[in-house]
């Protein structure tokens, strides 16, 4: 697969997860019995690792990597941070304020994700505040 296929695919997958994400948080926060629905619970999965596996890809052929490339680093610290926040929103957070606060962060640390990947600035939108 080329470069340019695997990106298109992964900016689909980015897209997909993103929105999928907001939508069972909007699910959780109004107590909706679609959140416990199976394929809400397996999709996410699946979508996930295509967008995983595209970005290995794109890294590999590419030759840019975390560690190496700040801005790829900020993205990795980034995916972190998110996956750390939407996991306490969507299933750990105690209190619905409490999942409202993390889910709020979550799309925060998505948005900056988004805006270093498209800047390829580790810094993303950031840029514009300094």
């Amino acid at each position: 697969m080329s470069y340019v296929l695997l990106r298109q695919l992964h900016i689909a997958c980015v897209v997909l997860s993103g929105c999928g994400f907001a939508l069972r948080g909007l699910w959780m926060l109004t107590g909706s019995p679609w959140l416990h629905e199976r394929p809400v619970r397996v999709i996410p999965h699946l979508v996930d690792t295509v967008l995983l596996g595209s970005a290995i890809a794109m890294v590999v052929l590419s030759g840019q990597y975390p560690l190496v490339d700040g801005w790829l680093t900020a993205k990795l610290v980034g995916l972190l941070i998110y996956i750390g926040l939407g996991t306490m929103a969507l299933k750990r957070g105690r209190t619905r304020e409490q999942r409202l606060g993390y889910f709020v962060g979550a799309l925060l640390a998505f948005a900056y994700i988004v805006s270093v990947a498209v800047l390829r600035n580790p810094w993303g939108l950031v840029v514009w505040l300094r």
